[in-house]
Order: C-alpha cells, then sequence, then structure tokens
C-alpha cells in the first residue's frame, strides 16, 4: 500500500511539472502534445540525421531510401517491443485475461527491454532486406540509443512515473499522487520523498551509455561487427540493476528470488550481451586466422 500524506513533506521539492507540452482546447480528439511523445520523435530524429551522416562516413550500410524505411521500422519496433514487453513481462496475467488492454496504451506502460527486442527485429528486417549486415545495423543503433533513452527517462520525470523509493536524502522530491474523479485528473495526496530514480536512469542508461557508445564507435581502429552490441547490453544491465537499488518496483508486479522483474530481466540482457561478445571475437580470431585464398 502507498502511503499518502495530505500536504507535502517540509524540506523538498514538490513536482508540479506538466507531462504535457503545451494543451489542446477542450473538445479536441487529443489533449495536447506530451512531453514523452516528443522525447520519441527527437530520438527518431536525431537517429535519422545520424545515421545519414555514419553513412557519408561509411559507417552505415543504409543509403537515404533504406534509412527511411528502417526508421519506420524502428519506430513499429519500440512501440510494439515496448508496449507487449510490458504485458508479457510485467502483466501477463491482465494480457490474458483481458488482451484488449494491450491498445490501452493511454493507462501508460512501455518495458525498455522489450522496445530493445523490437529494436532488433527491427534491424534483422532491415538487414534482410536491404543485405546488409545485421551486426554492424545493431552496433551503429546502439551507438545512439542512449539519447533515446536519455530523452525517454526525462519524460518520466516529467510525468510524474517510475519514482524511486522513499528517502530522506537533500535532493529527494515529493510526488504528487493523482487520480481521475469525475473524468477530470486531480492530486488527491502526496507520495513521502523518493528518490528520482528516473534522473540516475537518464544519466547512466541514456547519457553516459551514449558518450560510451561514441568513443568506442569511432575508435581509430574498428571494433568487429556486434562488439559495441554487446559491450551496450552488459552496460546497460549493469546501469539498470544499479538503478533497481533505488527504484520502487512497479506496484502489483511480483518479485523473482526476492528481485525486481527489472533486476532479473536485466542480469538476462548482461549474459546475452557476453555471449555476443564471445560470439564476434572468436569469429573475429578465427577470420583473422584464415588464410585467403
Amino acid at each position: 500500500m502507498t502511503t499518502l500524506t495530505p500536504f507535502p513533506t517540509p524540506g523538498y521539492w514538490v513536482h508540479h511539472l506538466d507531462p504535457f507540452v503545451f494543451h489542446f482546447p477542450e473538445g479536441w480528439f487529443l489533449d495536447g502534445i506530451r512531453w514523452y511523445g516528443l522525447a520519441y520523435l527527437l530520438g527518431l530524429l536525431f537517429g535519422y540525421f545520424m545515421l545519414g551522416f555514419y553513412y557519408k562516413k561509411g559507417r552505415s550500410p543504409l543509403d537515404d531510401n533504406a534509412r527511411s524505411n528502417f526508421l519506420i521500422a524502428l519506430l513499429l519496433g519500440v512501440l510494439l517491443g515496448g508496449r507487449l514487453g510490458y504485458m508479457l513481462l510485467y502483466h501477463f496475467d491482465v494480457l490474458c485475461e483481458k488482451p484488449l488492454e494491450f491498445f490501452a496504451v493511454w493507462n501508460g506502460g512501455m518495458a525498455s527491454h522489450g522496445g530493445m527486442i523490437g529494436v532488433a527485429l527491427a534491424c534483422w528486417w532491415t538487414a534482410r532486406r536491404y543485405k546488409a549486415s545485421f551486426l554492424q545495423l545493431t552496433d551503429c543503433i546502439v551507438s545512439l540509443a542512449g539519447f533515446g533513452v536519455f530523452l525517454g527517462r526525462i519524460a518520466n520525470f516529467i510525468n510524474g512515473e517510475l519514482w524511486g523509493k522513499v528517502t530522506d536524502v537533500p535532493w529527494a522530491v515529493v510526488f504528487p499522487w493523482r487520480e481521475f474523479i469525475d473524468g477530470k485528473e486531480q492530486i488527491v495526496g502526496y507520495l513521502l520523498p523518493r528518490h528520482p530514480s528516473q534522473l540516475y536512469a537518464a544519466t547512466l542508461e541514456g547519457l553516459a551509455i551514449l558518450i560510451y557508445t561514441q568513443i568506442r564507435f569511432w575508435k581509430k581502429q574498428s571494433l568487429p561487427h556486434g562488439q559495441l552490441l554487446g559491450e551496450t547490453a552488459v552496460l546497460y544491465g549493469v546501469f539498470r540493476v544499479f538503478n533497481e537499488f533505488f527504484r520502487e518496483p512497479d506496484i502489483g508486479v511480483s518479485l523473482i528470488c526476492g528481485l525486481s522483474r527489472g533486476t532479473v530481466y536485466s542480469l538476462l540482457l548482461i549474459a546475452v550481451g557476453i555471449g555476443v561478445i564471445v560470439f564476434v571475437r572468436r569469429r573475429s580470431r578465427r577470420s583473422r586466422q584464415t588464410p585467403a585464398a
């Protein structure tokens, strides 16, 4: 049971940020433009222009036409993968009982691990269609993904969701608890001061990974295709496990062996990343040892 107080705890910053960039007039089909949607748009635009830059530098296999189609596949992969991953990994019982809940995106619910699978499928489809290297393409994407994660976690903070555990650190944040009353969302109380875990994630899972992957991507001696994919998977998994110590587990989601599901899935991601690194290094070593015909 989440503890609510009628008034914010004194001495801490109170979160009253508007999740909308701007509101549409009443009666419109949509309420307005949300920061979360803007984060997706900016992330995709960043990827589009950077992939064009990569192609000019000979680092991406996708020309302008292929790049446009890939971005569409990438958007579908992120949205469908993220939503399906959330329902399968965190609310499988709800999906079985109420399959149409999958489409109730206005209730929130996206899983980063599911989004990663969707991105991988988009890369596989694009590589197959344009006869490109799947691993080269994934390296290009993971070198840019940190920017999208950074924006997404900032949007999570603005939305006042995915908050952290109760704490008394000076930078703790008081988040309001909102419920719909008579068709309108209203504040009915305030949570105790909590870690702004969304900002921790934005810094580590987003900004830090973006800097690291860009340094590795432009390394003078090119890495074997797939190396950066494996390294990023390990790094993201480590950062996510670290952040789970500060993040409040999702309400109504059971633990696995005493660990949050985000922790368990991230440990699996670390294992996959290590496997990818071992695979590409062995393949690279064998190719160097094979004499030219």
